[in-house]
């Protein structure tokens, strides 16, 4: 079975949303939407699929939903996909606030939609050879490669507003 797939927001972390979908095996991209219609077209070229000018366009074009935009936006985009029984897969965090999270695992469990927060660096093969490389880690450091992206900073799930340049974790266990 094919499962038709959609992006809604296809900036940083959409279009590799979009990416991934157009090589899976058992999806078919379907077609993405974004508030910006050219960087939709962009995308949607890329892969060959249509870039529609509305949600509801998509909506009824798709199966499961990515939802890849702005922290603040995830609850309200999340929520109309549920209600139309979609199956959603929201990027981190999964909402700006706690009650906006609940209530998309309610309205989840009341469609039977599946609601999925995606953790993906759980799959990043560099933490899987992390991982096993040690069983135990007792000091963990790591240094961003990457020049530093203020989109980061739109949401409470960071605890502070500054650039994060090197970062420690210690355990004491």
């Amino acid at each position: 079975m094919t499962v038709r797939v959609g992006v809604v927001g296809v900036g940083a972390l959409g279009q590799h949303h979009a990416r991934v979908y157009a090589q899976l095996p058992g999806a078919r991209l379907a077609g993405v939407y974004d508030v910006d219609p050219s960087r939709a077209a962009e995308v949607a070229t890329r892969h060959g699929i249509p870039a529609f000018a509305r949600l509801r366009e998509l909506i009824g074009e798709a199966d499961a939903i990515s939802v890849a935009v702005p922290t603040v936006d995830h609850h309200r985009v999340a929520r109309e996909l549920l209600e139309a029984g979609k199956d959603v897969l929201v990027e981190k965090p999964m909402t700006a606030r706690l009650d906006e999270a609940e209530d998309l695992v309610r309205l989840a469990a009341e469609r039977g939609a599946l609601l999925q927060v995606g953790h993906i660096e759980r799959f990043n093969p560099a933490v899987d050879i992390l991982r096993k490389a040690t069983s135990e880690p007792r000091f963990i450091e790591v240094h961003r490669l990457s020049p530093f992206s203020a989109r980061t900073t739109s949401s409470s799930a960071w605890m502070t507003r500054r650039p994060c340049r090197s970062t420690r974790w210690v355990s004491l266990s």
